[in-house]
């Protein structure tokens, strides 16, 4: 990991364990969770947003009244708003994409969930994505949440990634095993 996207964890990671922390005290992981759903869609929807986020150019007064006015405007909770102000004042609110990682990651063992990178050659029918998840909660004991994506280089099969462990089942690093094999052999 380079050292500026490390720096940028390291930091991201005290003030969303802040807020976590926060948050749980106050029973409020449900809203919680609905903020850090508002605002990645912020994120991923709005390109001006990200670029004032970087940007050197705007005032840690001027960050802040703007990132106060879009809390206000998404609906965001007191604790979120806050710990936004915070961010604008510290000059902290390039972090915001890690700090909703961090946040989804501590919500979701807060709740007893597991997240499965799932990629698939084709688009996976709502039953298929179904037994998918009741396998894994049966091999797993916990609640799985998948992030599914579509490669159609994979051929066939799937990759699921849950935490540091891959199940490999694609044809195409079946041919790429095969491949290997006639290699070594020939």
């Amino acid at each position: 990991m380079s050292e500026p996207a490390s720096i940028s964890t390291g930091i991201a990671k005290r003030y969303a364990t802040a807020i976590f922390e926060l948050a749980n005290e106050g029973s409020a992981l449900a809203a919680l969770e609905a903020d850090v759903d508002t605002l990645e869609t912020a994120l991923n929807e709005s390109a001006d947003l990200r670029a004032m986020l970087t940007s050197p150019v705007y005032s840690r007064d001027d960050m802040g009244k703007a990132i106060t006015a879009l809390a206000d405007k998404m609906s965001l909770s007191q604790t979120m708003r806050g710990a936004l102000g915070m961010m604008a004042q510290n000059r902290r609110l390039f972090t915001l994409p890690q700090l909703v990682i961090v946040l989804r990651e501590l919500i979701a063992e807060a709740k007893g969930e597991v997240t499965a990178d799932v990629t698939s050659a084709t688009v996976l029918t709502k039953a298929q994505a179904d037994q998918l998840a009741a396998t894994l909660k049966a091999k797993l004991g916990k609640t799985v949440k998948l992030n599914v994506a579509v490669d159609e280089k994979l051929i066939g099969g799937l990759i699921v990634k849950v935490g540091s462990k891959m199940i490999d089942t694609s044809i195409r690093s079946k041919l790429a095993a095969l491949q290997n094999t006639m290699k070594e052999a020939g």
